[in-house]
C-alpha cells in the first residue's frame, strides 16, 4: 500500500527542486497493456530480434523484417497513455518536470502531452523512409500487405526507432547527459537499472549532487545504493497521487 507520507515527501522534494528530470523504463508501459517483447511469451521468443530486427535485414530483406515489425506496430498502435503518463505531462505543464529520458519505444509520453522527451531508442509512433527520409504517422501505414513502402519514392520504410546495428542517436545521449548532470532531483520510474546507457543516468545525476528517487514495484540495483529512497507501487497510481499532492501543496504555498 502506498503511504500518504511517502507521496507527501516526494511532492515536497519536487517543489523544492530547481530542476527535476524523469527516467522511465519498461515498467512505465506495463499499465498501458503493452505486452513485453522480452521474457516468456514475448515477441522475441517467436522471432530472434537480432535477426529480424537488424537494420541489415530491414534493408536487404524488408519482407522478413516486417513479419516481426508488423506485430510490434500493431501492439503499440492499440496502446493508450495511462494516468501516470498524463500526470507527468501535467507536472511538466506546471513547470515542475524539466524533461523525460526514456528507454521506451511506445511514444506514449508524447501522446500524453509531454514536450521535452529524450528517447534513447526512438519510437514506433512514426515510420520513416530509409531512402528519402519522408516520415508519416504509423497509423497512416497499412500493414495489410508487407513490407510497406514509401508513398513518395517507393523506398523501404522503417519504424522511427533504433534497430540492432544502429547507434543510439548522439543528440539523445548528449541531451540526456546534460539533463542528468544539471538536475537536482531525478525520478527513476519503472526501470530495472540493467539496460545501458539509461542505467548510467542516475549515477551521473547522483555524482552531480542530485537526489535520486525510485518509483517502482520492487527494489532494483539502484535501491539503497544510488537512490535516496523508493516508493513502491504501480507507476500510474503513484504518479497520479503525486500530481494531486503536489498541486495541493503548491496551491498552499
Amino acid at each position: 500500500m502506498i503511504k500518504d507520507e511517502e507521496i507527501t515527501r516526494l511532492a515536497k522534494d519536487i517543489l523544492e527542486a530547481k530542476k527535476v528530470v524523469v527516467l522511465s523504463g519498461a515498467g512505465m508501459s506495463v499499465e498501458s497493456k503493452i505486452a513485453p517483447f522480452r521474457g516468456p511469451g514475448g515477441l522475441w521468443e517467436k522471432y530472434d530480434p537480432v535477426e529480424y530486427g537488424h537494420i541489415t535485414t530491414l534493408r536487404n530483406a524488408p519482407e522478413k523484417a516486417w513479419i516481426m515489425l508488423s506485430e510490434m506496430q500493431a501492439e503499440i498502435m492499440k496502446a493508450k497513455p495511462h494516468r501516470g503518463h498524463i500526470a507527468l505531462a501535467k507536472l511538466e505543464e506546471m513547470g515542475l518536470v524539466s524533461s523525460i529520458i526514456t528507454q521506451n519505444v511506445d511514444g506514449l509520453h508524447h501522446v500524453a502531452g509531454s514536450k521535452n522527451v529524450i528517447e534513447f531508442h526512438g519510437n514506433l509512433q512514426s515510420v520513416v523512409c530509409m531512402d528519402c527520409g519522408y516520415k508519416v504517422p504509423s497509423t497512416d501505414v497499412s500493414l495489410e500487405s508487407i513490407p510497406p513502402s514509401c508513398e513518395k519514392c517507393n523506398g523501404p520504410v522503417k519504424p522511427d526507432a533504433v534497430f540492432f546495428g544502429e547507434a543510439i542517436p548522439v543528440d539523445a545521449l548528449s541531451r540526456a547527459d546534460q539533463e542528468s548532470n544539471a538536475c537536482d532531483l531525478m525520478l527513476v520510474i519503472g526501470t530495472s537499472a540493467e539496460v545501458q546507457p539509461a542505467a548510467s543516468m542516475p549515477h551521473i545525476a547522483k555524482r552531480a549532487g542530485a537526489k535520486v528517487v525510485e518509483l517502482n514495484i520492487s527494489e532494483t540495483p539502484f535501491t539503497g545504493y544510488v537512490s535516496d529512497y523508493i516508493i513502491k507501487g504501480p507507476a500510474g497510481e503513484v504518479l497520479e497521487k503525486l500530481l494531486n499532492k503536489t498541486a495541493e501543496l503548491k496551491g498552499s504555498v
